[in-house]
């Protein structure tokens, strides 16, 4: 199999074709060492390193990860994941009855149990806008988003990328159209970073949460929350610390609240320069090539795919990012599923060594293919996945 001259750079197992970047990511060598290294010095010494080191060290952190969202550094915060950042802003935020809050039928399960839970707290009724499938245009994920704002929606929870159908959502758009209907946007971020270019600051969004983890390649446990400065005194984290009371007043308190929440591994966000450091410079034209090469690389497997098992792909490529989701026709496996898992996927693990997911959507027995593409993936590697689902479709 012809592999990926960055494959040495990840330690992935090579018994296992890794098509599945999208679900966790996958730390490169270089900055699991440098994880490693900090956390040598944090228990070489932990008071020093807790109490004394580490609020510069995350400084550094937030500012190279606003240098690469566009975004000021002081209106970031770490979190451990992005269903903690939606889970911050819901939290927080205070509704009324008769308030509604919108979303659509592509969000991520995670934080639409999130959504769903604070409406029942609030009593407020949750707005599912119906994408249409396959979806023709970004403009029709527009006009069916806007098709359920009424002058009671107060937010909309979306997607940036969503993460069961691949879609890189207009968010931009409908940031825009909201603001101007007086409604504000929580952009759920999770495959944002990384995979399509992000200016946070051109976006103007009220909230958005993205991991650095899955297309950033840190460590797990790295994440942001990043919220518009005149927004920011409503928003609280969600354990609630010493920063509560500080009398500082060299920070605000935003900064305050959510630099430490207790005791815990700063590694994984400390980390996130040197992951944009070392992804960065596998390509002579940095990260814009690093995401237009993995781009092309998922647009390609789709195309092959889609051939191979006869099927249409379900968008235009505007919404294509470096996932990609394939419709999976009749005549696969279909045995009842094993904690939440396709036992085709088991099978292509099992038999073909290959990991990709399958996915239920948008509900058995409807099934789906989503192929990921990263640096360390090669074109001959969707060849065999191929290979793989003809033989198993007999």
């Amino acid at each position: 199999m012809n592999a990926s001259p960055f494959r040495s750079q990840w330690s992935l197992d090579p018994e296992v074709t890794f098509l599945n970047h999208g679900s966790f990511g996958a730390c490169p060598t270089r900055v699991l060492e440098e994880q490693s290294r900090l956390r040598v010095r944090m228990e070489a010494e932990p008071v020093r390193f807790l109490h004394r080191e580490v609020e510069g060290l995350a400084d550094l952190a937030r500012w190279a990860l606003g240098a690469f969202l566009d975004a000021d550094a002081d209106d970031l915060a770490f979190v451990n994941n992005a269903t903690t950042g939606v889970n911050t802003v819901l939290r927080s935020l205070r509704f009324a009855p008769g308030d509604e809050l919108l979303t659509t039928d592509h969000e991520y399960n995670a934080s639409r149990n999130a959504l769903d839970f604070v409406a029942r707290q609030w009593g407020v009724k949750v707005v599912v806008a119906k994408l249409p499938w396959p979806v023709p245009s970004s403009q029709a994920v527009v006009e069916a988003v806007l098709a359920h704002v009424t002058d009671r929606t107060r937010l909309l929870l979306i997607d940036h990328v969503s993460s069961q159908t691949a879609l890189v959502l207009p968010v931009a758009e409908l940031v825009r159209a909201l603001r101007e209907r007086g409604v504000e946007t929580l952009v759920d971020g999770a495959h944002g970073p990384g995979q399509v270019p992000l200016s946070l600051r051109q976006l103007g969004a009220a909230y958005y949460t993205g991991n650095c983890h899955k297309w950033l390649c840190a460590p797990k446990g790295a994440a942001f929350l990043h919220v518009r400065r005149e927004l920011q005194p409503d928003i609280r984290p969600l354990v609630i610390s010493h920063g509560y009371n500080s009398r500082r007043e060299d920070r605000s308190q935003f900064r305050l609240d959510f630099d430490w929440t207790g005791t815990g591994d700063p590694t994984p966000f400390l980390c996130i320069p040197k992951a944009l450091e070392v992804v960065g410079t596998l390509l002579p034209g940095g990260w814009p090539e690093v995401m237009a090469s993995n781009r092309a690389k998922v647009l390609a497997a789709r195309a092959l795919l889609c051939e191979r098992l006869g099927v249409a792909p379900h968008c235009p490529e505007e919404l294509v990012g470096s996932m990609a989701t394939i419709s999976l026709p009749d005549g696969f496996p279909m045995e009842p599923s094993r904690l939440g898992v396709d036992p085709l996927q088991d099978r292509l693990l099992l038999e073909h060594g290959i990991e990709v997911p399958i996915v239920p959507w948008p509900r058995p027995p409807h099934r789906h293919l989503r192929v990921s593409a990263q640096l360390y993936n090669s074109h001959a590697e969707y060849q065999r996945l191929a290979e793989a689902l003809e033989a198993l479709q007999r």
